[in-house]
Order: C-alpha cells, then sequence, then structure tokens
C-alpha cells in the first residue's frame, strides 16, 4: 500500500514558476514508477509527466515539454515537478500517481495509487 500526498499547488500569474512534491508512505516506493497528472474543468485526466524507478527515463506530454521537469528522490520518497513559464491553460487540479511492475508511467500504463490532487491556478 502506498499513499500519495501532494503540496505547492497555488495562484500564480503567467509565466512564474511553481513546484509541486508528492510524498509517498511505505518502504517499496524506489519500485514504483510515479508520475503527475492533471484535470481542467470539463475535461479528462491527462498524464503530464512520468519518471522511472531510478529516475533515469523520463515521460512529458507534448504541452510541457521544454517547461516542466519531473524528478524524484528516493530517499526522501518524494517526487517532484517543476513547472516553469506557466500558462493559464496549465490551470489544473494536479494528481501524483504510482504505478507498480512498470519501468516508466506512461499514458496507457494505469495507476495503482493516486493522490488527493493539488490546484494550480494561472492567472492571465
Amino acid at each position: 500500500q502506498v499513499q500519495l500526498v501532494e503540496s505547492g499547488g497555488g495562484l500564480v500569474q503567467a509565466g512564474e514558476s511553481l513546484r509541486l512534491s508528492c510524498a509517498a508512505s511505505g518502504r517499496t516506493f524506489s519500485s514504483y514508477a510515479m508520475g503527475w497528472f492533471r484535470q481542467a474543468p470539463g475535461k479528462e485526466r491527462e498524464l503530464v509527466a512520468g519518471i522511472s524507478w531510478t529516475g533515469a527515463r523520463t515521460y512529458y506530454a507534448d504541452s510541457v515539454k521544454g517547461r516542466f521537469t519531473i524528478s524524484r528522490d528516493n530517499a526522501k520518497n518524494t517526487v517532484y515537478l517543476q513547472m516553469n513559464s506557466l500558462k493559464p491553460e496549465d490551470t489544473a487540479v494536479y494528481y501524483c500517481a504510482a504505478r507498480g511492475r512498470v519501468v516508466l508511467l506512461l499514458p496507457t500504463s494505469g495507476v495503482d495509487y493516486w493522490g488527493q490532487g493539488t490546484q494550480v491556478t494561472v492567472s492571465s
């Protein structure tokens, strides 16, 4: 069992930055591929970024490539999402996710555990 708790959301202006954190419980954190999803009102939840067990491999949605960076610290059981050059269209609830038995979390991977979500609002 893995419990995920996100933090770091908030209200920023376009062009600014935010860093989201996801703290995970459990001793097997390093065996899970991790990722960040987001869901805007009226839209489906989408995978924004994924990272492999060791952090060596990553995945990014086209809409965030070059602006967002996912990373993890297995010693701290934490995964991060650094978001730069934020745009109003990045406004959404951001969810941390964990998936076992895969090397890298991808859009088709499925998710074993979800966090409760954190709101990110970008004003123009």
